[in-house]
């Protein structure tokens, strides 16, 4: 089996900020498999805040040598960037190989669109507000929070899209106190949903804490091994295919989750359509779906995910899977 990593980079519509910083560009990797015969594909955006970076994922995915396989990668990456793209290219040369769809493979019933979220950059109250009125025919939108000084962006974008649902992502920017204090608010202007309000490593402070609005886990959550750690503390999990190792432990986090009482989010980085399409399928029937990375973006792949007001839909066979 043939491996081959590529660095490829996507101009944005505009600069994306959140609270750990700005850009302009979305840097991937894609990753193809080969059989000599068939191939498969898949994307992987590494994470600065997992200690990630461009070179050494690479570095990761072209160590593997050998016949590849899903559940075997479990064996040799841990969860993250390297494995998800592997493990998704796996999946697309699969369903290549059989003729078959990625979701029945899966055992899955066939797909439908799902709304996603758009989000909303970092900014200032006047710029938010401004964004929000731009994108107030979209059902839900998503602002992107995690300073001492959130509620008149909070105010600003309600005013500006004053029919929108919407949720809040902190990145980990908050105290428990900034969150307490800010509970009745996001009450008040109808915020759906919190995630990760507090960093990860002091989410312990969430136990107790009266949560109006559902608190959601993402930095805190990343596979099942991270589930008995959240009891108490969160109402829903954020997954990401770029944080599970791939859509075979994303299925299977799903699964976990919901079995432990939890509602499901499944999100994104900012990436391109083929990044996009695996996490479709876990997407299907969710309680919030986030999968807006190519709406962010000037330019995308080829047979890209179709968005319309049903939401996105999933990917053609000529994409991925």
């Amino acid at each position: 089996m043939r491996i081959e990593v590529t660095q490829d980079v996507f101009r944005l519509e505009q600069a994306f900020t959140i609270s750990r910083g700005s850009r302009t560009e979305a840097h991937v990797l894609t990753v193809r498999v080969s059989d000599g015969v068939h191939s498969g594909w898949g994307e992987c955006v590494p994470y600065a805040r997992y200690d990630e970076t461009l070179d050494s994922v690479t570095a990761e995915i072209e160590a593997l040598s050998g016949e590849l396989t899903r559940e075997g990668l479990y064996d040799l990456l841990p969860a993250g960037a390297a494995r998800n793209a592997v493990d998704c290219a796996l999946w697309d040369l699969e369903a290549k190989q059989a003729g078959k769809r990625a979701w029945e493979l899966a055992g899955l019933a066939a797909p439908g669109p799902e709304i996603t979220a758009y989000t909303l950059s970092l900014d200032t109250p006047e710029a938010m507000q401004a964004q929000a009125a731009e994108h107030a025919h979209r059902p839900l939108l998503k602002i992107k929070l995690g300073t001492p000084d959130d509620m008149p962006r909070l105010e600003a974008v309600r005013a500006g899209a004053p029919k929108s649902r919407i949720i809040v992502d902190a990145n980990e920017g908050w105290s428990a106190e900034v969150y307490a204090d800010l509970a009745p608010h996001l009450v008040r202007l109808g915020v759906q949903m919190v995630e990760q309000p507090l960093p990860a490593g002091d989410d312990e402070a969430l136990i107790g804490i009266e949560r109006p609005v559902p608190v959601c886990a993402d930095e805190s959550c990343h596979d099942r091994s991270d589930l008995p750690a959240l009891k108490g503390k969160y109402d829903m999990v954020n997954i990401k295919v770029d944080k599970t190792g791939g859509l075979t432990e994303a299925l299977a986090l799903r699964d976990a989750a919901r079995a432990e009482g939890y509602d499901i989010m499944v999100g994104c980085m900012v990436g391109s359509s083929l990044a996009m399409a695996p996490a479709t399928l876990v997407a299907q029937g969710v309680a919030v779906t986030d999968l807006d990375g190519p709406l962010l973006l000037a330019e995308d792949r080829q047979a890209p995910l179709i968005f319309d007001e049903a939401g996105v839909h999933p990917p053609t066979a000529a994409l991925w899977g």
